[in-house]
């Protein structure tokens, strides 16, 4: 796992653990970027199934109840499938985007 910091955002990359050990080591570390928007990043990794992309689903919803952002990249997965509770888009540029816009609604008290 390697954690970038980009101004209010942290990024998570994910290189050889499995999706559980990743939610896990997320949640042992997250009171380090609990204040931060966060992108998980899962490119590196092969086709990634619903049932792993729902494992994110408790950590995002805590995160984003903090009206703050979680976004989860992965261009191996099928977007159509994925629930809408949980953001997923298939680049980083996406993330930042996603970011930019939930920020702009939450200014606006949305």
């Amino acid at each position: 796992m390697i954690l970038d910091q980009h101004e209010n955002t942290a990024i998570i990359t994910q290189e050889k653990a499995t999706i559980v050990e990743l939610v896990k080591k997320i949640q042992a570390l997250y009171p380090k970027f609990k204040t931060h928007n966060i992108i998980v990043c899962l490119t590196t990794l092969s086709k990634i199934s619903l049932s792993e992309i729902v494992e994110f689903l408790q950590l995002s919803n805590t995160h984003r109840a903090s009206k703050l952002s979680f976004v989860i990249v992965s261009d191996k997965v099928e977007l159509d499938e994925m629930p809408d509770e949980i953001v997923v888009v298939p680049t980083i540029q996406e993330a930042y985007d996603i970011i930019q816009m939930e920020d702009m609604e939450r200014d606006l008290g949305f």
